[in-house]
């Protein structure tokens, strides 16, 4: 199914409420600050680290003045993730009712490592084994960090739409549940002092800002298979594809979904694109089976949780790769799965989840997330907010020119950027042919680095983003440029 994009505000072609604001305006503009001067300050935050992203908060704030202003906002009691992201799931929200199909709701947990003189003002993530000393005692790490799950929204065609969730913590929060995993059996510790929790929380969350539950699939990793959210997807009339590492009980209780599996054969094969540890295009054949099974719930659960009717999708590598490891992936979803089409289309959504990953990166790479000084989780979770909308919007772009190339540019760019790329980047379409979003995304691209060239693939995250920062510098020189002339 291709992307299609309208404004329901307006009624004509376009995505979700394209207008003259800038996209600061747009992401900004439904924040839920207790105090006006909050929301002005966040938004000026934004449209600062925007203009110069991966740079610290001294240099793109100019001056003390602006920096401690800075400071204080991320510092504040009364400001939080949810404060900062409100106007951005807001967005996100818009985005979705302005597309048709169904929505992929992308969950995966990442980790934001520090080094600090007080770390307990951060919290800690892991400990890490560092080997022996030289009597042979064994050395650990602990890592000072914050983690956070977040759950990205994208088309069935993989254009992200924005965040609809965002969990920040530390396993202070957790502590002692390891040792309560030794007394008794983990499957009976009560989901609410795990961190699986997030999970649930996430999947709610994220439900929650769609009109149409029935519209989202959620797909998660081997982590994300968890009893209780199958439950609570059913509960709630969502959806969800997630990749299974437990071999749970099926049909009368005296055997195991991989027993069910193994009597199943190989309905079809499937080419699909991979890349190797070195990044190098290669191509595996899988191998798919495919069957609905009577799922039941963990013996210590059993009489919490209801069996659940589910379909198991198993799709194997045929032969052993040289260069990577071998794919063997169990789904679970509770949507249908008839034939081989069915099957390869829920294999292909769950490929989709690698993008979040991407995401993750650019906050890292990009946005250098892990580099801030700031020194309380407190702090450094809020920073991290507005670096997720940062982000979104590079991945977003980044997409968008490969998603949906023909869209209007004004989709994605206001009147002034427009002129400002006409005159500064050389033309190199054909006289005649359209103005789309492609050709001015990959102006931008080429204004960071990208080549564009016959066979070149389209531009990554890196020429965007610096793409992006170029453009936002020249845009205000051009301002004071005017400024200055008018005078």
């Amino acid at each position: 199914m291709g992307i299609v994009l309208r404004d329901r505000v307006g009624g004509r072609e376009g995505a979700a409420a394209i207008d003259a604001r800038t996209w600061v305006d747009r992401e900004a503009a439904g924040c839920e600050f207790g105090d006006a001067r909050l929301g002005k300050r966040f938004r000026m935050l934004l449209e600062r680290i925007g203009s110069d992203i991966g740079q610290s908060i001294p240099l793109v704030c100019q001056d003390w003045a602006n920096t401690k202003a800075a400071y204080r906002f991320l510092s504040n009691d009364r400001v939080n993730e949810a404060d900062i992201l409100s106007g951005h799931f807001h967005s996100t929200c818009g985005r979705i009712a302005a597309t048709d199909g169904l929505v992929l709701m992308l969950h995966d947990t990442t980790e934001f490592t520090y080094q600090r003189e007080r770390p307990e003002l951060i919290g800690i993530t892991k400990s890490i084994n560092c080997g022996h000393d030289k009597a042979g005692r064994p050395r650990s790490y602990t890592a000072c960090g914050i983690l956070m799950h977040s759950s990205l929204a994208v088309t069935t065609d993989g254009l992200p739409l924005g965040l609809a969730a965002v969990k920040f913590w530390t396993r202070k929060k957790f502590k002692g549940t390891a040792a309560i995993k030794k007394k008794i059996n983990p499957t009976r510790v009560p989901i609410e002092k795990k961190e699986s929790i997030r999970w649930l929380e996430n999947l709610t969350q994220s439900t929650e800002r769609l009109d149409d539950p029935g519209r989202c699939v959620h797909i998660g990793d081997r982590e994300s298979d968890i009893y209780e959210l199958f439950c609570l997807a059913q509960e709630i009339g969502t959806h969800f594809v997630v990749r299974t590492c437990v071999d749970r009980l099926a049909g009368d209780g005296n055997h195991t979904i991989a027993d069910e599996m193994a009597e199943v054969t190989v309905k079809d094969l499937h080419r699909i694109e991979v890349r190797d540890e070195k990044g190098d295009p290669d191509e595996a054949v899988l191998e798919i089976r495919y069957r609905k099974v009577e799922v039941l719930p963990p013996i210590g659960k059993q009489k919490q949780y209801p069996p659940l009717t589910l379909t198991v999708i198993h799709a194997q590598e045929r032969d052993k790769p040289k260069h990577r490891k071998k794919i063997d992936w169990k789904l679970l979803t509770d949507l249908p799965v008839h034939t081989r089409k069915d099957a390869i289309e829920k294999l292909e959504w769950y490929a989709m989840r690698w993008k979040i990953e991407v995401f993750h990166k650019i906050l890292k790479s990009g946005c250098k997330a892990e580099e801030s000084r700031l020194r309380t989780a407190q702090r450094l979770a809020n920073l991290i907010s507005v670096f997720c909308i940062l982000s979104w919007r590079i991945f977003w772009m980044t997409i968008l020119n490969r998603a949906a190339p023909t869209a209007p540019p004004d989709i994605a760019l206001t009147k002034t950027e427009i002129q400002l790329l006409d005159n500064l980047v050389k033309d190199k379409r054909q006289n005649g042919s359209r103005r789309t979003v492609a050709h001015y995304l990959t102006k931008i691209a080429r204004l960071g680095g990208y080549l564009a060239r016959a066979n070149d693939p389209p531009p990554g995250n890196t020429v965007m983003w610096r793409g992006l920062s170029r453009l936002t510098d020249i845009e205000l020189g051009a301002r004071v440029g005017a400024k200055i002339v008018g005078n």
